[in-house]
């Protein structure tokens, strides 16, 4: 016969495991919580985040990446207040010791140019001075320095490093512009752009003289190469298209632009032709029998000779509206940005400048969905073979005349001693074939 079961012990067993169960997870739980943050420690651009782990900062109060060939970037994580007369961030409670410098010019390896960017403190000593003007946004600080005034630099190094910067680290498009070297006819002439990227008026160190605090601060730029933006690098993917949606954002929506004559020749597609003056160098000095071959050709053919005055908003819109453009391997060149996708950029590539033309101009058109076309002059269409002689090294074989190197010497010969003669009967296939991809282009968009 059975002994009758206890039934009071099948629930205190029950109740026994419920609470060994309970203490072990809470055990575990608070390990975990221990020794895992609550956010990202370092974001994919190298960005350390205020992270906190029970109630402590795990972040350096102020950290540094070094380790990039064309850039460096500090941060610092904390409250900080600037004092704009020596360039200097202050945290306002330090708990370490430590001072780091940065020069916030993404030409890193480029030391001649970045002896003249001013360093940018960061100190958690002395103790900081006191806020007179209060920022609720963070910092981004940056030098407009180096060779700002040249058109492609102004973007290379400017504006591309600057829209890969935000994007990457002020996500939520909520910062105010911090800018050594920023003078007023910079200012003037980007002031578009400027406004686009953030709403909050710039701090011009060089102008300002109260102290201005801010919950934390970023300085310097990232950049990913030459006129590209790297999309492995960067959240959702962001490419050099989304840049010339910002341009478009810029210069195109809420500016009623005129509608000049040039823009209403609608048989015949559009061709900026971006000339140069003689003084320059690479000027095409049979100009005019160019302009004649490209109407014959079928083109409604626009002369663009661009200056340090020219304003953006009216080059925006007269490339904006074209449906090719052509010009010699140049600055001036970086205008492309402006041209809508499908339409074509044709490079003449003058000798000794292959691989400038490639690196500048070449990915970053086909990064934008451009009809990219290069022609690459012959030995005879240069002047340097008048001037060195069509068997000289400088001539025959331009890569091995550079050598390892790109010396100033060298560069002044390819980029300011050569003119072009081009020669239209070759040229002229050039031509065709851009008139016909422009033709396609002006039937599908206009």
């Amino acid at each position: 016969m059975r002994k009758k079961r206890d039934s009071t012990a099948t629930p205190i067993a029950c109740l026994v495991l419920f609470i060994f169960l309970l203490v072990f997870q809470i055990s575990i739980f608070s390990k975990w919580t221990l020794y895992a943050p609550t956010n990202s420690t370092i974001t994919k651009a190298g960005k350390y985040k205020d992270v906190k782990v029970m109630g402590q900062h795990m972040a350096k109060q102020i950290s540094c990446d070094r380790s990039h060939q064309r850039y460096d970037v500090c941060t610092v994580n904390a409250t900080t207040v600037l004092e704009p007369t020596t360039s200097t961030f202050f945290l306002v409670e330090p708990t370490q010791a430590l001072v780091e410098k940065v020069r916030p010019y993404p030409r890193k390896w480029e030391t001649s140019v970045m002896g003249r960017i001013k360093e940018v403190s960061l100190t958690s000593g002395p103790p900081s001075p006191s806020c007179q003007v209060h920022h609720s946004a963070p910092a981004l600080v940056f030098s407009a320095g180096g060779y700002t005034g040249n058109v492609f630099h102004d973007f290379n190094d400017g504006f591309i490093p600057l829209f890969i910067t935000v994007n990457s680290i002020f996500p939520d498009g909520n910062y105010v512009l911090v800018i050594h070297n920023c003078r007023r006819w910079w200012e003037c002439k980007y002031a578009d752009l400027l406004h686009t990227l953030s709403k909050h008026p710039i701090v011009n160190l060089e102008k300002a003289n109260a102290t201005h605090c801010f919950p934390y601060a970023h300085v310097g730029l990232i950049s990913h190469g030459f006129m590209t933006i790297d999309p492995t690098l960067m959240p959702s993917s962001i490419n050099l298209t989304h840049f010339r949606g910002f341009l478009d954002a810029a210069y195109a929506q809420n500016h009623p632009f005129p509608s000049p004559n040039i823009y209403k020749q609608k048989a015949r597609p559009r061709l900026v032709l971006v000339t140069r003056s003689g003084g320059a160098g690479r000027h095409i000095l049979n100009q005019g029998d160019l302009n004649n071959a490209a109407e014959e050709v079928g083109f409604h053919v626009i002369l663009f000779h661009p200056t340090p005055t020219t304003s953006l908003r009216e080059a925006y819109a007269l490339i904006n509206s074209s449906h090719a453009m052509m010009g010699v391997h140049g600055a001036a060149l970086t205008h492309s940005l402006f041209l809508r996708p499908g339409s074509v950029l044709m490079q003449v590539v003058p000798l000794g400048l292959a691989w400038a033309a490639e690196t500048c101009f070449g990915n970053s058109s086909r990064e934008l969905g451009l009809e990219y076309m290069e022609y690459k002059i012959g030995e005879k269409e240069s002047s340097l073979a008048d001037k060195y002689g069509n068997d000289d090294i400088m001539v025959k074989d331009p890569v091995r005349a550079q050598g390892k190197g790109w010396s100033t010497k060298i560069m002044d010969v390819y980029l300011k001693e050569q003119n072009i003669t081009l020669d239209l009967v070759r040229f002229r296939r050039h031509l065709e074939e851009a008139y016909n991809k422009a033709s396609k282009f002006m039937q599908n968009k206009g």
